[in-house]
């Protein structure tokens, strides 16, 4: 069994059209993603950009992520990119990884409308949200983001945020803590005392991860 984290960059479709957007209100522009073997160990990755049929790239969306129309104007659409993804996914007892549900539902509407053969309970049976598992981990009832989780690991984001390729590599170093339980909950004690706050903490951990200092603030609203 291989472990693939994803990661997706987007783009919104235009508003002129209207039917399109009842079924899709983005679509992808540029896969990445890691492949694991059974040791949680880096073996291969795939990266593409893709051509959105309805809509240029927005403004902000370049300003995002670094993606502009020139970058995917030799792209393939998402009907040939997609497929060539399951097909690098391999085996379909492989598990796939995001963080957060919002990639396997953009990849579940975006066949609905372009690849409307394919059975996306496939993707159902295989995909696991690494958030929500690394949540339930350290007993958070708020959700983290990617760059808050790594701060909490007292680790620098590697590469360019936004970047699918890039936030798929950090979101596997994530998953690869995990494995080992040990170091995850020595790694990540300074998160678990911030939930049990005692009488100067708070500085201690600023200076250890000033990340956590904003985590906690965000906890507690």
């Amino acid at each position: 069994m291989k472990h693939i984290v994803i990661d997706l960059e987007m783009n919104p479709v235009n508003r002129d059209n209207r039917s399109v957007r009842r079924v899709l209100s983005d679509e992808v522009i540029e896969f990445g993603a890691v492949k694991l073997n059974e040791k949680f160990e880096q073996e291969d990755e795939f990266q593409c950009y893709v051509r959105p049929l309805y809509g240029k790239i927005k403004k902000h969306i370049t300003q995002l992520t670094g993606i502009t129309d020139e970058k995917v104007a030799d792209g393939e659409d998402f009907t040939v990119v997609f497929p060539k993804f399951i097909e690098w996914v391999g085996d379909s007892k492989n598990k796939i990884y995001s963080w957060s549900m919002s990639d396997i539902k953009q990849l579940k509407n975006e066949c609905r409308l372009k690849l409307k053969d394919f059975d996306t309970a496939k993707l159902d049976e295989c995909w696991i949200d690494l958030q929500k598992e690394f949540d339930d981990r350290l007993g958070l009832t708020n959700s983290l983001g990617l760059k808050h989780a790594l701060g909490a690991m007292d680790r620098n984001f590697e590469g360019t945020a936004h970047t699918a390729l890039a936030d798929a590599a950090n979101t596997a170093a994530i998953l690869t803590l995990m494995q080992d339980e040990k170091k995850f909950r020595q790694t990540m004690q300074p998160v678990l005392d911030l939930l049990r706050p005692k009488e100067d903490l708070s500085s201690s951990i600023g200076d250890l991860c000033p990340e956590l200092l904003e985590l906690g603030r965000e906890l507690g609203n």
